[in-house]
């Protein structure tokens, strides 16, 4: 874009990545539309103006220095996670989950701005870490602790997707950091023994069904399991061009569930076929691979840390949804971001996106120093 046409701030965004983030939501306002069987509500409208509201958010985020964020990454989290403790307490119930805090002008759900605080305080804890410490146990326990509190809280909702978010975006912090990658087999080995325990004595009825529906899905194909069922028949009847647009039939017959948010995939996938869904997955990998390339050319602990911690969030939203919606990985309610309706996941990517190119412009100010 001219110089002389374009702002230069706004000239030294990364244009091809904001242009491919809203190829892949346009994608999406084109699979809430044809999920509404050729409207453009109850879906399309909103998301459409949520998206806009969001990604001019992302640009103001991506002019705040990135020393603001390392600064704030301690009180943010200790903000963020006295919040967690009112939604406890106090928050308003909605869907079966008390996941919000009512207040008044905006009911504000904390547990999503966790995923991006978890990684910027584990960051900030690693940079402030003599490298030299980093193989020892008081390199360990802090960023555990940082881990634990919020996923625990967010458990007790009950949203066992965010909380999962909430631990891999810390621990992939951790691991790049370099802690030894033994405690991470020990811990998986752990978690292994634990998993049991903690299906039959923390897990709620309908998270401990969705479990067993994942080790034997055709257990109850019409009662638990009929989600995964029918996403299953919906991307396999897609084949390889999909059915064309309009023309799928477990959505449009109302034979898939929520094929709008958490199981949108499925809902494109019949339609789309298997170059669609190459397509989006493509789209996504691209967006992560810029940002993980971002946290390479960074100049700083932190800022790696934190570019790293945030790609992998983005990427996890997309493994984690997958997975599920291809029965790889239990039901957990993690929507496909910038694609599924709904604006939480929406707006957590966007400020993943927004700190990541404030990122990127300190670099591009490095390297032209």
């Amino acid at each position: 874009m001219s110089r002389s046409l374009v702002p230069e701030p706004l000239a030294k965004l990364p244009w091809m990545i904001l242009l491919l983030v809203a190829a892949i939501q346009g994608f999406g306002l084109v699979m809430l539309y044809s999920a509404a069987g050729g409207s453009l509500r109850p879906w399309v409208i909103p998301q459409g103006v949520r998206f806009c509201a969001f990604l001019a958010g992302a640009i103001v985020v991506s002019r705040i220095p990135v020393e603001w964020f390392r600064r704030f990454a301690f009180p943010a989290y200790v903000a963020l996670a006295l919040a967690l403790i009112a939604v406890d307490a106090i928050g308003e119930v909605g869907g079966g989950s008390r996941r919000w805090l009512d207040l008044g002008v905006i009911r504000l759900q904390p547990s999503e701005f966790m995923k991006l605080s978890v990684v910027l305080a584990c960051a900030r804890f690693y940079e402030m870490l003599p490298p030299g410490e980093t193989r020892r146990f008081a390199a360990v326990w802090p960023p555990i602790v940082l881990i634990a509190i919020p996923a625990a809280f967010v458990m007790l909702q009950p949203d066992l997707g965010t909380a999962l978010m909430i631990c891999a975006g810390g621990a992939t912090v951790m691991f790049l950091a370099g802690i030894p990658l033994r405690l991470f087999v020990g811990g998986a080995l752990a978690v292994a023994v634990a998993a049991p325990l903690a299906v039959s004595f923390l897990l709620h009825d309908y998270q401990r069904n969705r479990v067993f529906i994942f080790l034997d899905p055709e257990s109850d194909p019409l009662g638990t399991g009929y989600h995964i069922s029918q996403s299953k028949i919906a991307i396999g009847s897609g084949g390889v061009w999909g059915k064309g647009f309009l023309n799928g039939t477990q959505s449009h017959l109302d034979y898939l569930p929520e094929g709008h948010t958490d199981f949108a995939f499925a809902t494109m996938a019949e339609e789309w076929g298997l170059v669609g869904g190459i397509a989006l997955i493509a789209a996504f990998l691209i967006v992560v691979r810029w940002g993980i390339e971002v946290g390479q050319q960074a100049k700083t602990r932190f800022a790696r840390l934190t570019a790293a911690g945030l790609s992998m969030t983005i990427f996890f939203y997309v493994a984690i949804n997958l997975s599920m919606v291809m029965g790889l990985a239990p039901v957990v309610g993690i929507p496909l971001p910038l694609f599924s309706n709904g604006g939480s996941a929406q707006m957590t990517v966007l400020l993943c996106l927004g700190v990541l190119m404030a990122i990127d412009r300190q670099n591009r100010r490095s390297t032209a120093w």
